[in-house]
């Protein structure tokens, strides 16, 4: 998963400055280290979007397991 997510987010960057080139009518390729950086904020961004979602998806199983403690104690402890 992170070498895909890597992959995405480079093409991201990429994708993003030379469409941001084209809308200024500038040649694709007119400062090569500027897709160089847009590739490498990408590849960062898509792999903290992949980090924060693991973390995301943890959260709430902990926080669902706590609420499911929760209302078994308050409907099925309270008969007893």
């Amino acid at each position: 998963m992170p070498a895909s997510a890597t992959m995405i987010g480079a093409l991201l960057g990429l994708g993003t400055q030379m469409y941001s080139n084209a809308l200024r009518k500038l040649p694709y390729m007119r400062h090569p280290w500027e897709h160089v950086l847009g590739m490498g904020l990408g590849a960062v961004f898509a792999n903290q979007l992949v980090k924060w979602d693991a973390k995301l998806q943890e959260d709430l199983d902990k926080m669902l397991d706590k609420a499911k403690a929760a209302n078994e104690r308050r409907y099925f402890d309270d008969d007893e």
